[in-house]
């Protein structure tokens, strides 16, 4: 079998990223053939696709002409469209794997998979199908705006960047994306979801229920060594944003004794004002930001917890960061929002706190320091989980059953 897969960037910027790449691998080491068309970027991994890939557009430009390339890319890009073709010809891929296109790659080259009748799938990493802002998270809080298809109101709420014309140009988008055009719902043959959660909002959104099969993610825990006994710090890993609630975390956790110092791992544009914060709860003393870290050295701070926190305030979508926690051998404590709920068993491989409540959050914390034995028994629950349930074997079949069932139908 031959499959395409396309995302926009071929190094890991992200949680999606990362899913891709491992897609990638897990299709290869099972003798798939794999081809990726992505955007050139000077941090891509080596890729054979490189010459077909498209150019790259930087958003954050200053230059003018250079943001008008971007804007333009943003609503259609005959660039993607025309390599995308030429990719497709040479290749001859029997399905189409879509990840994150928007922006960077575009919609534009779903109709040339139709025009070559290839099978496309869509993997759902966010919620852009429905949100001008790919989050339903605007201004500190969550906004469905874009569920019930007034996009207007993105632009109204600034919900883009707080930007009136990011927001404006989002919400255009979308009316071309899915009201004229419809490029999704006339090319995309199946949907697949990380959690059932994120199929639930897509059907509120108006996507048949049908087109959305549930997968959850994977993880090889074979090549991650636990580590259970109970380290010196708690620790927060992921993007400095808004969306992810560090800030809530910082409040909750100044309502503990800080007995265990709080490690932050990351960077984003929340970066500042939590530092800021952090002063003026005075934790400069108990709490640590040290950047992004990747491969061994995130691994090994992970093993090094006594507990992974997840404060989210959004729908996250699945909680890759507890797959990974709990296959190092560490429980979790995260907000029941979400996709969350679906991976942290409570009580069980680790513990739930009420969305958006610091109380609540400094509660369990000090909770978790007290009982020290029951953490380390979640802990050893959520290796177990993460061993049985999401291992690459599983995922592989469920993946390729349903390739093999749309080009059987196509």
């Amino acid at each position: 079998m031959k499959v395409l897969l396309v995302n926009k960037f071929n190094f890991i910027k992200g949680g999606s990223d990362r899913y891709f790449l491992a897609l990638a691998d897990l299709l290869e080491s099972k003798g798939v053939t794999v081809a990726k068309f992505c955007m050139d970027h000077p941090d891509n991994l080596p890729c054979k696709q490189k010459p077909y890939f498209v150019s790259r557009v930087n958003f954050n430009s200053r230059s003018f002409l250079v943001r008008l390339k971007a804007a333009l890319r943003l609503l259609y890009s005959f660039e993607a469209a025309y390599k995308f073709d030429k990719l497709v010809r040479d290749f001859k891929p029997d399905i189409i794997h879509i990840h994150n296109i928007y922006h960077q790659i575009s919609p534009s080259i779903l109709p040339v998979a139709k025009k070559h009748g290839i099978p496309v799938v869509m993997h759902l990493h966010d919620y852009k199908l429905l949100s001008p802002n790919y989050k339903f998270f605007s201004h500190g809080h969550i906004d469905d705006i874009g569920l019930d298809g007034r996009y207007w109101r993105c632009f109204s709420t600034k919900c883009f960047k707080d930007s009136y014309l990011a927001s404006l140009l989002a919400a255009i988008e979308m009316y071309l994306h899915h009201k004229i055009l419809k490029l999704f719902e006339k090319n995309i043959d199946l949907y697949i979801s990380p959690s059932q959660f994120m199929k639930n909002k897509m059907v509120e959104g108006g996507i048949p229920a049908a087109k959305i099969k549930v997968v959850n993610h994977f993880i090889d825990c074979a090549r991650l060594k636990p580590e259970y006994a109970l380290g010196k710090y708690l620790l927060y890993f992921g993007r400095l944003d808004s969306e992810k609630g560090i800030d809530l975390l910082l409040k909750a956790y100044a309502d503990t004794d800080n007995r265990l110092k709080l490690l932050i791992v990351g960077s984003g544009p929340e970066h500042k004002n939590l530092l800021t914060l952090t002063k003026e709860l005075k934790l400069q003393n108990r709490v640590e930001f040290i950047g992004p870290k990747k491969g061994n050295e995130l691994i090994d701070l992970i093993r090094g917890a006594y507990l992974v926190i997840i404060p989210s305030r959004w729908y996250e979508v699945f909680g890759l960061v507890g797959l990974e926690a709990a296959a190092l051998g560490k429980a979790v404590l995260a907000a029941d929002i979400g996709g969350i709920p679906e991976l942290v068993n409570d009580q069980h491989t680790g513990l739930l706190y009420k969305y958006d409540s610091p109380n609540d959050l400094a509660t369990k914390i000090e909770w978790a320091l007290d009982n020290q034995a029951v953490i380390t028994e979640f802990a050893y629950n959520a290796r177990h989980l993460a061993e049985t349930r999401f291992r690459p074997n599983e995922h592989y079949a469920a993946i390729i059953t349903l390739y093999r069932q749309l080009i059987k139908h196509n």
